[in-house]
């Protein structure tokens, strides 16, 4: 058998490994007392051992936002980067998501809140929440993580009425052993803990037993003379606590219903019928800890469209944040540590923040805004991740098509600006990051001034990733269904513009400023493609690397005010301000910023040199734009230009040479030439009106 073989035993094993070690060990109250004190942490409350989380998983700190990304988040480590999230505006969500979180750890009240994130639909608040779930479930299978609760046992051997079925009994509300200790002792036992403690929080815990356990603990005291050491050696088991969803342990997630049949027991808990005959309605034996916040005790509550309940139904929450704890119907209040966190839609959230009566629950909530992503190449990650975790057919997507998707819906998230600063276009490149030094954009007042404008923050309005992805994947089945196997921009635009007015969450007023953002994305698209085209004409790697060379010789030579040697007679010239201006001016560089660009090319070409990187202008954007731009302009006159619009087969070896340089730029053979036909007629429309 090879060692690659799959077996029930290899299984099995791979099962057992995957499992904490203790998960079925059952312990003492003396041997927890002793694990206390040389780790603390596994006392934590639900906020300090959420916190912890995401730092154990790894960060990375954005000194220019002065953001903390999360690698739970960036990198998705265990499902190796399946579920990231991407986006300067999602993880400064992310970062003030945690923020409250180790606020909360540290007592300084988010710990009494409701975290609601709010966000437009499709802005990944739900992905984010459910992979905190993920997390948190494994962190705490881990040792590091690790947590414990308890259950009495040997119950009948001291309780006559008790029922033989609950001979054991777990902690209903998983409990941390440590509530076992009277107050003052407990006091006592948690300072020795703080004073070994190496974390930036206190330990702490004032709560009561839950009623079912304070019932056996006073039966059992009463029976063994108050000797709380015989009640914890003969009737305590401590075990360990993992968190699942799926068991509704430590992790619960609530659905609102419809509101005709909202019932608060399911959130606090109700009567277990089937014990009412065997202890009686008001024995705390006869509560069922079924409730949402029950089940979600020492971990996450995660409520879902949260607002969409009843005003009513929302009160139960006053209790469980501010205070802590839950008032079943006719059973007194029960402690609770959770993190409490909710998520909302705009619609919702707006008709629950009008609401005067809602005041109170307003109050005891720390909103965390969860917009759409802003740069339209994060968007573009969003659906490469989407095909990515898809069975993709056999079928290739085309250079520009996902970015030009991502760029129409960040256009329509992003506010207008001021028609005399810059365009609409403009500012989603800067918020892209493709303004460079030389570009009086200050980004940083964009940002305020649309967040001015919006109602609640840029970016909470807009088409979201949800239309888009299933508009390219209703493109790419279109085009397998016609045998293109190949997905590109042209294709896309034809869906989005198709389907807009077949989108229930676009309303219609939007449709004309919709159609009117697809209209400038075909025109920055059409500018890419020319790009493209001209780049596959004329493109000489060794020819811009030879016209670099020279520029910044002249560059050098004139910040110097110095002289370069003429490259054919080999004298001693000044610098040739002609050639310079003209590799310039393909950046619709002006006069007066042309000091500024080559300080910038002379600072990087310096940098460089210090870290023993050899000049390449392939290397800097700008410099090689223009370069290339330059080079178009000195070898267009040998280009047949007769050629690109031809209508006669493409076997001409000119053409397929155009066409192989396409595919080296990534596209297909058939894309290569579709772009060569789209944006080919434009340069040769263009070139021959010249």
């Amino acid at each position: 058998m090879s060692n690659n073989e799959t077996t029930l035993e290899s299984l099995s094993q791979e099962y057992r490994d995957t499992i904490p070690s203790d998960l079925r060990r059952t312990r003492s109250f003396d041997w927890y007392l002793e694990e206390l004190q040389e780790y603390p942490k596994i006392a934590r409350s639900a906020h300090q051992r959420v916190a912890d989380m995401f730092d154990f998983y790894g960060t990375e700190y954005d000194e220019e936002d002065g953001v903390v990304e999360y690698k739970l988040a960036s990198e998705d480590p265990l499902e190796d980067g399946e579920n990231t999230f991407y986006g300067r505006v999602v993880h400064e969500a992310i970062h003030g998501f945690v923020n409250k979180v180790k606020s909360g750890a540290r007592g300084l009240g988010p710990e009494r809140r409701i975290l609601l994130m709010l966000g437009p639909v499709g802005s990944g608040k739900s992905d984010f929440d459910s992979q905190v779930r993920t997390y948190f479930e494994d962190y705490t299978s881990r040792d590091e993580g690790r947590m414990y609760t308890f259950r009495w046992t040997n119950l009948c051997d001291v309780i006559p009425d008790q029922d033989p079925a609950d001979d054991v009994v777990r902690s209903p509300m998983n409990q941390d052993p440590i509530v076992l200790l009277p107050e003052k002792q407990r006091r006592s036992v948690i300072e020795k803990m703080n004073e070994t403690l190496d974390a930036p929080y206190t330990i702490r815990n004032e709560q009561a037993l839950d009623p079912a356990s304070e019932f056996y603990m006073d039966k059992l005291l009463a029976h063994y003379d108050d000797d709380l050491e015989a009640v914890l050696d003969n009737h305590v088991e401590i075990v360990r606590l993992v968190a699942d969803e799926n068991k509704r342990q430590s992790i619960e997630t609530f659905e609102p219903k419809d509101k005709k049949n909202q019932d608060e027991t399911e959130l606090t808990g109700d009567v277990n019928y089937s014990k009412i005959a065997i202890y009686g309605e008001s024995d705390p034996r006869a509560f069922d800890y079924a409730g949402a916040f029950c089940n979600a005790n020492r971990g996450i509550f995660s409520g879902e469209e949260l607002l969409k309940l009843q005003r009513e139904f929302l009160y139960d929450f006053l209790h469980a944040t501010q205070e802590q704890t839950i008032k079943p119907k006719s059973n007194p209040r029960i402690d609770i540590d959770q993190v409490i966190v909710g998520r909302t839609n705009m619609p919702e959230y707006r008709d629950k923040k009008g609401d005067e009566k809602m005041e109170a629950f307003n109050d005891r909530t720390k909103r965390i805004d969860f917009p759409y992503v802003l740069s339209y190449e994060n968007e573009a990650d969003i659906y490469r991740k989407m095909l990515r975790n898809a069975d993709l057919p056999d079928i290739q997507v085309e250079p520009h098509t996902l970015e030009m998707a991502g760029l129409f819906g960040v256009l329509t998230r992003i506010e207008e600006p001021d028609a005399s600063s810059i365009s609409l276009v403009q500012k989603a490149k800067a918020y892209n990051g493709e303004i460079d030094e030389t570009e009086d954009i200050d980004i940083k007042k964009l940002r305020e001034e649309a967040n001015e404008k919006a109602e609640i923050g840029e970016g909470m309005t807009g088409v979201s990733p949800r239309f888009i992805g299933d508009e390219i994947a209703e493109a790419i089945m279109d085009s397998m269904h016609r045998s293109r196997m190949f997905l590109s921009p042209l294709i896309t635009f034809n869906h989005l513009e198709g389907n807009l007015e077949n989108h229930g969450s676009i309303s219609e007023e939007l449709f004309e400023t919709y159609y009117r953002y697809l209209e400038l994305v075909r025109e920055e698209y059409k500018e890419r493609a020319i790009e493209d085209v001209r780049h596959a004409l004329a493109y000489d790697v060794d020819e811009i690397q030879r016209q670099g060379e020279k520029y910044m010789d002249h560059v050098m030579a004139y910040i110097d005010d110095d002289t370069v040697e003429d490259d054919i007679t080999g004298r001693e010239q000044e610098p040739d301000e002609t050639f310079l201006r003209s590799v310039e001016e393909k950046l619709d560089l002006p006069e007066d910023r042309k000091d500024d660009f080559r300080q910038e090319v002379a600072n990087w070409v310096s940098r460089r040199a210090r870290e023993g990187e050899t000049f390449d202008p392939q290397d800097n954007d700008r410099l090689r734009r223009a370069l290339e731009r330059k080079l178009w302009e000195d070898k267009k006159h040998n280009i047949n230009f007769s050629a690109l619009v031809s209508s006669g087969e493409m076997d001409d070896d000119e053409r397929n040479q155009w066409i192989d340089a396409l595919m080296e730029q990534g596209y297909s053979q058939e894309g290569a030439k579709e772009v060569l036909e789209f944006a080919g007629a434009e340069v040769a429309k263009s070139e021959m009106e010249d």
